[in-house]
């Protein structure tokens, strides 16, 4: 029988109840070695922990796990190191899919296309793009939100995620040289947002003055924004 989902569990580092959204869950796979299920689908008793490097990393060295499942348990080498790049293969999973469906675009003049006329749902960003490629793609960005504060457009976000490099992108896709590309309306598209938002929001380091909202380049927000790192929404 399959594991009723929940709304909210408990993460069992701090104690305190997250949505599912939040949170990553771990299970005993072969051996006793723990792993970390990112779809949260396996079947078994697992561990939730929040959706972060650093709390998975304190978790492995307070024993959490062990504590947790009342269990002897076996360890990777890297357990954060090994989630991060689980989240990794799930959102290049989720682009490949994307690209399938006819909702993943690439190319600077493309990009731009869909910049002018708003349509697109993320812009995607290589983190070894040159700097100047990259402001020419975040000014349009930024006119998008401007003008859709000034209009009233409650909810409007388009997100712009610079997660992974252009090799990393390229290979999984099976082009060279994605340093620019943009996911555009579908279901698809909206799998490949979340799976991007997940695998942000574990690498983000914490800071004094964070908002709680994941830069794309791996820090927090502070309360001064940096429009060019934010993940809008």
């Amino acid at each position: 029988m399959a594991r009723r989902e929940e709304t909210e569990r408990m993460c069992a580092l701090t104690r305190v109840e997250k949505p599912v959204a939040e949170l990553i869950r771990f299970v005993l796979g072969p051996d006793d070695l723990l792993v970390p299920d990112t779809d949260a689908k396996a079947e078994g008793r697992g561990v939730w922990i929040s959706l972060s490097r650093t709390a998975v990393a304190e978790a492995v060295k307070k024993n959490i796990f062990a504590r947790s499942l009342k269990t002897a348990v076996r360890l990777p080498d890297d357990l954060p190191g090994l989630t991060e790049l689980r989240l990794q293969q799930r959102y290049l999973s989720a682009l490949g899919m994307a690209r399938k469906a006819g909702q993943l675009t690439f190319g600077a003049t493309k990009v731009r296309g869909l910049l002018a006329t708003g349509d697109l749902v993320a812009l995607i960003t290589a983190t070894d793009a040159a700097e100047d490629g990259r402001n020419k793609m975040l000014g349009p960005l930024k006119a998008l939100h401007y003008a859709a504060a000034e209009e009233g457009i409650a909810g409007f976000s388009v997100p712009h995620f610079e997660l992974l490099s252009s090799e990393q992108m390229g290979l999984a896709l099976g082009i060279e040289n994605v340093i620019h590309a943009a996911l555009t309306r579908g279901a698809a598209a909206q799998a490949a947002v979340e799976k991007a938002r997940r695998l942000a929001v574990f690498t983000a380091k914490p800071t004094e003055t964070d908002t709680g909202r994941p830069a794309v380049d791996g820090d927090l927000l502070p309360e001064e924004q940096d429009e060019r790192r934010e993940i809008h929404g």
